[in-house]
């Protein structure tokens, strides 16, 4: 049974591209690959929009020696309770820092092999246009049995940022790459102020790695997630600013 949003002030029907559509029509149960951000989010809305299609499980990889999502940045604690709010079981992937190509396959394997067991028919990922990335993920999943879906897939990125907000989603930028966009944007709010002052050569949905997301409010939770901004620092040629439980700060 598909699950039903209770967060009733925030309602939308989204809907997937006519190919990738198409794509979704030959699959039922469904394990998402959830980065914390806005376009898992947007891509689970999609997918509980889309008739016959049960997402069963959130696959989520985090850092070991941050116990953070790698590059997002959000601790895992926050993780674990937009999952709770979703309403589905976290499958958490646990990487060593630094982590070999190796050592990511071996462990991703391993959830393949969870989600079969599972009777899982494919994993989603919430990619936009990056052919590159489409194309390995693809390779990751070819013979595992797994068919890899992309139920965002080349949506226009302004129209998709614009819908998102629209739809009542709330996101937290938590790592901006410096190189790209200036670190001010660290710690603001994913909203329309956010897209009006953005470059003209960035991704609305920063797509290009300009920026990365946290959500604490979506249609699918049942209810926001009360968080504040804590620290914001330079590390590793990025600007992450940590997202923390509001009452944490100070």
């Amino acid at each position: 049974m598909m699950h039903l949003a209770k967060n009733h002030a925030l309602r939308s029907q989204p809907v997937a591209n006519p190919i990738q559509q198409h794509i979704l029509n030959v699959v039922s149960r469904v394990a998402l690959s959830w980065s914390s951000g806005k376009d898992s989010a947007w891509a689970l809305r999609v997918l509980r929009h889309s008739p016959g299609i049960e997402v069963v499980a959130l696959i989520t990889t985090f850092n070991q020696a941050f116990d953070r999502v790698a590059m997002h940045a959000v601790r895992r604690e926050l993780v674990e309770r937009q999952a709770e709010l979703i309403g589905l079981p976290l499958w958490p992937v646990d990487l060593p820092w630094p982590c070999t190509n190796e050592i990511y396959e071996s462990k991703m394997s391993v959830v393949c092999q969870r989600a079969l067991a599972g009777q899982v028919d494919a994993i989603a990922f919430g990619d936009l246009f990056l052919r590159d990335i489409r194309a390995y993920r693809e390779r990751q999943l070819q013979g595992t049995g797994l068919k890899p879906i992309f139920p965002v897939w080349e949506i226009p990125t302004a129209e998709l940022a614009s819908q998102m907000i629209v739809a009542g989603l709330k996101a937290k930028i938590t790592c901006v790459d410096p190189r790209k966009l200036n670190r001010s944007f660290a710690g603001r709010d994913f909203d329309t102020k956010f897209l009006a002052d953005l470059p003209l050569h960035i991704d609305p949905c920063g797509e290009n790695g300009e920026f990365h997301t946290f959500v604490y409010n979506c249609p699918d939770f049942s209810t926001p997630i009360p968080i504040e901004t804590g620290e914001i620092v330079d590390r590793d040629g990025f600007t992450f600013a940590d997202v923390v439980p509001q009452g944490t700060c100070g």
